[in-house]
């Protein structure tokens, strides 16, 4: 029986498609991880089962809900018993793992990565320059900038066991481009041309939730000095609202009035005659800084493929490039994630195999990154266990959709109300045309969420065929009402079968 083949893993942090070339929106050049579109398979419909980073991390090492490995927010941790499939890969499958970068699911022995021949992750978000690791032994502080730390670990172990006769299964998990987009010093000069403004940016929200008004992360209100590279001056409100962050000391926003803003590298000095011209000023340092992290991912795994090249190992692995969810860059006027509108829900999900994926094919079928476990395995012909609750897409790699297969994705956010952005809980459902978002805005005792606020319940329902903006909720409309039905029906089926549990009206109680 042939070798299982090794499997590299490479996960951003908030990398949106949009952001990644062969995506096709011109926004900026990636053409190392464009390299895995042209020489594997681009999915267009990978979608994050809670839009938000631990919650994340944990469905895709376990492969199942976040109801079911607890992790459902982003102040829980995961329990280090609960199996995972890097557990599966050594123990079933003979293979030799590692876990290197953002871990992002608790510190401390409870918490630390499990299943892993050797680990070393950052502490809570990281630091992007001379960042702290914790591994086994204890902790170090690395000089350098984080991404090229990161890649260089996962290199050194890679060599480090080319005379094993093992498979590798590495996880190498990227801090960029998280908040606050700090870049490496040699891509400091990037992106100085203006980007173009999404058509959204300006939004009203009208004919939508009242939820997505009333989340606090607009790139004209809610951005920070920090976010966007300025000198923070001394002072208390009149120098903008104090917001706490998870990976930093208190900040303050940049008000949506100021005049005048200066470069905390430079020191240029920024004039602004309107509102309007500062908000366009905010959303074009933010894409700056944004991109300029992001081109030192596409530069690491372009040292991360040459090195395969070089060592005759391409064609027995499997590359895999994704991100912990979506994000926003701008549309609605939004930064961050959380919500299940498109921007935030799709990840974008590369993957080559010359073994068994035709080069530059693309794939339109639904996967969720429940999914990713079970086609780890899969590739590592061991068993998939009964607990995971998602599907290996093996198949369609190999252009062969299973009549059965189930073009459903399921979001449920459940930090409602959160500290910093108030974004409000939320589930619901996608196919391949239409979108079912019930906005329920229930603490329920989860750990991070908050009572108060809009209390309203509310529905959305999307055709993202006719409305790919999600602009007008067509919940109430009669044109749709068959539609509304069958979408219920796939809500309440998809949350019978993997255990979760309705806070809506069932039909017919």
């Amino acid at each position: 029986m042939a070798r299982s083949p090794n499997i590299i893993f490479i996960m951003a942090d908030d990398h949106a498609s949009k952001a990644i070339s062969c995506y096709g929106t011109g926004i900026n050049q990636t053409p190392n991880i464009d390299r895995l579109a042209t020489e594997g398979m681009l999915f267009n419909h990978c979608y994050v089962t809670n839009s938000i980073c631990t919650p994340s991390r944990a469905a895709i090492l376990t492969g199942t809900h976040n109801h079911v490995n607890g992790v459902m927010t982003l102040d829980d941790s995961i329990n280090k018993h609960l199996p995972n499939v890097a557990k599966h890969l050594r123990s079933s499958a003979g293979y030799r793992t590692a876990m290197f970068g953002k871990w992002h699911l608790g510190e401390g022995s409870r918490h630390e990565p499990t299943g892993f021949d050797e680990w070393s992750v950052l502490p809570g978000q990281g630091e992007y320059w001379d960042p702290t690791f914790h591994n086994p032994e204890g902790s170090t502080v690395e000089q350098g900038y984080v991404t090229d730390i990161i890649t260089e670990k996962s290199l050194d172990w890679i060599e480090q066991g080319r005379e094993s006769a093992k498979p590798f299964f590495l996880m190498c998990h990227h801090k960029a481009p998280h908040r606050t987009w700090e870049c490496d010093d040699k891509h400091k000069d990037l992106y100085t041309d203006p980007v173009r403004i999404p058509e959204t940016y300006n939004d009203d929200y009208k004919n939508r939730a009242k939820a997505a008004k009333a989340a606090k992360m607009r790139v004209a209100e809610d951005m920070t000095y920090q976010d966007l590279g300025l000198v923070q001056p001394d002072g208390g409100a009149r120098v903008g609202s104090k917001v706490s962050l998870d990976f930093g000391d208190a900040q303050r926003k940049v008000p949506a009035n100021a005049t005048k803003l200066i470069d905390k590298d430079t020191g240029t000095v920024y004039r602004f005659g309107s509102e309007k011209e500062l908000s366009e000023f905010k959303f074009q340092r933010y894409m700056q800084r944004y991109l300029r992290t992001i081109q030192s991912i596409d530069d690491n795994v372009g040292r991360t493929l040459d090195y395969l090249d070089k060592n005759d190992l391409a064609k027995d692995t499997v590359v895999i490039y994704t991100s912990d969810q979506g994000f926003f860059l701008g549309e609605h006027g939004w930064f961050d994630k959380r919500f299940m509108y498109e921007e935030s829900f799709q990840m974008p999900f590369l993957i080559r195999y010359p073994t068994e994926i035709a080069a530059g094919s693309t794939c339109n079928d639904i996967i969720c990154n429940v999914d990713f476990a079970p086609t780890f395995l899969d590739f590592a012909n061991s068993r998939i266990p009964s607990y995971m609750q998602g599907l290996s897409f093996r198949s369609l790699l190999r252009g062969a959709t299973p009549p059965k297969w189930q073009q459903v994705a399921y979001h449920r956010y459940w930090m409602d109300n959160d500290i910093i952005h108030e974004a409000r809980a939320h589930y619901g459902v996608r196919d391949q045309r239409y979108k079912l978002i019930y906005w329920y805005k229930e603490a329920l005792g989860v750990a991070g969420a908050r009572p108060g606020g809009e209390s309203e319940k509310e529905w959305e329902l999307f055709d993202c065929e006719k409305d790919p903006l999600e602009l007008f909720n067509v919940y109430g409309e009669a044109d749709y009402q068959a539609v509304l039905k069958k979408m219920t029906r796939m809500l309440e089926d998809k949350m019978e079968e993997i255990g979760d549990t309705p806070v809506h009206q069932l039909e017919g109680q």
